[in-house]
């Protein structure tokens, strides 16, 4: 991606291009974990789920492994994308 837009942007380096996407995922990587929501226009949104604790397997020897509770990151594609990949 650093490389592809630091060919459509010539007058910019690639050290700047670099920081600045470093700077915009490093800001949606803390609103995501304040609880916020990331919106990215026609692309889609990022959130965060909690997942309850429970009890898994362990695909192995099929005993009993506890799974602690925890938060993942969802990711929900945006009318724009979807659109775009179901195009004929």
């Amino acid at each position: 991606m650093i490389a592809k837009l630091a060919e459509d942007n010539p007058h910019l380096t690639q050290r700047d291009i670099e920081r600045v996407v470093n700077v915009i995922l490093e800001r949606m990587i803390v609103a995501l974990e304040d609880g916020g929501r990331v919106e990215l226009r026609g692309f889609g949104a990022l959130s965060v789920r909690s997942r309850d604790a429970r009890a898994g397997r362990n695909p192995r020897t099929g005993e009993p492994v506890a799974v602690e509770a925890k938060h993942v990151p969802f990711f929900k594609s945006g009318k724009e994308l979807r659109e775009r990949l179901n195009a004929d």
